[in-house]
């Protein structure tokens, strides 16, 4: 395995595990930059001012980022872990934009996407809404305070029809609503060994604890 990524929904842990996986193998991580976005505070208090610009700048940073660090090859670091995949611009896009800005977005979308190298292996972790609710409300992030359920439901289903549309793909989505990766090191080895000891073929395959 070389380019594993690692994705969930708002909440879910899922840069949390990349951080303990590339500390764990001496991987290259790739964490997306979320936090610097100077729109995204802006579009949690006016979504339909400022989600066209929010979504184009994100697209605009993740292919950039994507591309630098997918195509650089390090004797040193041969595994690259990720906290996200290119296509989650369209999934989150798609529950932000207007119709007609959507499709623009989509065209600009398909002509980049094509470029980007496909993960080995893509990890979702998988949480029920109200538990998202609760991590997002603990790690206190002021401009997340204002998600809805309703908003992660449509998230969570973007990426279900993601799945689904994607067969050539390998999928493992773990549900980690009975384990605790971060404070309990056993349940960490579980994902551990579910990702790097298994064989997974290509499709969707579900593990659960």
């Amino acid at each position: 395995m070389r380019y594993l990524v690692i994705e969930g929904n708002i909440g879910a842990g899922k840069t949390t595990l990349t951080k303990m996986i590339a500390e764990e193998y001496n991987a290259r991580v790739v964490l997306e930059q979320f936090a610097d976005n100077p729109f995204l505070p802006k579009f949690y208090d006016d979504p339909q001012r400022y989600s066209f610009p929010l979504e184009l700048s994100f697209l605009a940073e993740r292919y950039r980022q994507l591309n630098n660090e997918l195509r650089a090859v390090s004797l040193f670091q041969p595994l690259v872990v990720a906290d996200y995949f290119f296509m989650k611009s369209l999934i989150f896009a798609q529950n932000t934009l207007a119709q007609d800005e959507f499709n623009l977005y989509r065209q600009i979308f398909e002509i980049i996407y094509s470029s980007i190298p496909k993960p080995d292996l893509y990890v979702y972790l998988h949480l029920p809404v109200p538990r998202l609710i609760q991590n997002i409300k603990k790690r206190g992030r002021e401009y997340e305070q204002s998600i809805s359920p309703d908003y992660l439901e449509k998230i969570q289903e973007g990426y279900f029809k993601f799945f689904k549309q994607h067969p050539d793909f390998k999928f493992l989505i773990i549900d980690t609503s009975n384990i605790d990766f971060v404070e309990n090191q056993t349940d960490f080895k579980l994902i551990r060994s579910a990702i790097f000891d298994q064989q997974h073929k290509i499709g969707v395959e579900r593990l659960f604890f």
